[in-house]
């Protein structure tokens, strides 16, 4: 019985650890998307945090088709209009304001 327990004990935080490699990876992807699509190093980082944490993989992959010249924050919100995703665009907004003005 306690090796059981014991194994479930394992598994679990084989998980746990697993899913925080792979918010991070999720993360890096986005910073690196958000870079692409020519924001700055220091608002994408921002940004990708709160945007792993807020939105699914499917809407994030949804935003990795605007890449393009450098942009500023607010010129990037108005792309993301282009995705029709309104979870999207909320989440992306108030990152980008927050990130901008250094309250995120």
């Amino acid at each position: 019985m306690q090796r059981r327990g014991a194994a479930a004990a394992v598994v679990l935080l084989s998980a746990l650890s697993l899913t925080g490699c792979v918010e991070r990876i999720a993360e890096s992807r986005v910073r690196s998307a958000l870079i692409g699509a020519g924001l700055s190093p220091e608002v994408s980082s921002c940004m990708a945090r709160r945007m792993v944490d807020r939105l699914t993989i499917s809407q994030l992959r949804k935003l990795q088709a605007l890449q393009g010249p450098k942009r500023t924050a607010a010129q990037y919100v108005e792309m993301v209009r282009r995705v029709w995703d309104r979870d999207v665009l909320e989440v992306t907004s108030s990152s980008a304001v927050q990130c901008a003005t250094g309250f995120g």
